[in-house]
């Protein structure tokens, strides 16, 4: 009998063991499978880090940044809902998508983007080099490099040209709202612009410029500079409308250059068949519609004699094409 339990207990004692083996081994498993799964959060955590310039943030820094962003955003969206604080449309805020600058004491804005400001409705195209805009009571046209912008067939003269500033055709603003017949004020005191509509297109050229006067005007820019360049010829007829406007000559341009010894191009009718080129009416109606160059600004004399008169007696204003301005 102890032989026989003694034997027993050896077999028991048999299969307790691997039993228990297997429990250590199971639980060192675990343990083991507890600190994968821990370093492997951790390594998520770690690699779900914001990448901003190059560095991994750390979450209190991701969320500063996501806050910093979401203030940036309100704060446009509120600039937006505001608008331009320095520009008025009929009492209301312009938008802020104008891109509008300043440079040498002009304000320019986007030709597109002001134009839908001052008309919703207006249709806009553009064939890479000009901008068409057009609506019930306008007809524009810029086309980048010219000096001057065609409004329901008026040439407003643009000193700088009609820009291209970062893909965008600027112009100045003051010559927008005068196509659009509007209305512009200045406030110094708070720099702000205040912009009044008015019938939503500029008088057209047709009824706004005296046609003898331009018959006359175009003909003797052609006849002293046809072949110059635009504010060259610009400047002649300034001169001529210079003396129209001063009490020391005759109020008309044809009773200017039919003065005695002042424009030889006049004598015997010869100036009256003359048949202007494309150029020099642009520059008539340019100088009809105020346009002034300002360079020559008030010359009341040119010539391209190097003895002349004008030389001997009047003050130098400047050189422009083939002339010399005086005042």
């Amino acid at each position: 009998m102890p032989l026989c339990a003694f034997a027993l207990l050896l077999l028991m004692g048999a299969s307790t063991a691997p039993q228990q083996s297997a429990a250590l081994l199971a639980e060192e498993e675990s343990a083991v499978l507890n600190e994968d799964a821990l370093d492997t959060e951790s390594q998520v955590s770690y690699e779900s880090m914001e990448y901003i310039g190059g560095g991994k943030l750390g979450n209190a820094e991701v969320s500063e940044q996501v806050s910093l962003t979401e203030e940036v955003e309100a704060e446009e969206q509120q600039q937006a809902v505001a608008g331009d604080q320095t520009l008025f449309i009929d009492g209301v805020a312009a938008p802020t998508n104008l891109g509008k600058f300043q440079k040498n004491g002009v304000t320019y804005v986007s030709l597109a983007a002001m134009a839908q400001a001052l008309e919703p409705s207006v249709q806009i195209g553009w064939d890479g080099s000009t901008v068409k805009i057009s609506s019930s009571r306008l007809a524009l046209t810029a086309k980048v490099g010219q000096l001057y912008l065609v409004a329901n067939g008026r040439y407003l003269y643009l000193p700088e040209g009609v820009q291209n500033v970062n893909n965008t055709v600027t112009v100045p603003l003051s010559a927008v709202v005068e196509a659009f017949d509007a209305k512009l004020s200045w406030d110094g005191a708070t720099g702000t612009i205040r912009i009044t509509r008015g019938s939503g297109g500029i008088q057209s050229g047709d009824s706004y410029y005296d046609q003898e006067d331009l018959f006359w005007l175009s003909r003797i820019i052609y006849a002293e500079s046809g072949n110059q360049p635009l504010e060259g010829q610009m400047a002649v007829g300034n001169v001529v409308m210079n003396r129209v406007a001063s009490p020391a000559y005759p109020n008309t341009v044809q009773g200017v250059l039919a003065q005695k010894n002042q424009f030889s191009t006049y004598k015997s009718g010869a100036l009256a068949n003359r048949t202007p080129n494309q150029s020099s009416v642009i520059a008539a109606k340019l100088v009809l519609d105020g346009g002034e160059v300002a360079e020559t600004d008030g010359a009341l004399y040119f010539d391209s004699s190097s003895n002349s008169w004008a030389s001997r007696n009047r003050e130098f204003a400047a050189v422009l094409g083939g002339h010399k301005f005086y005042y």
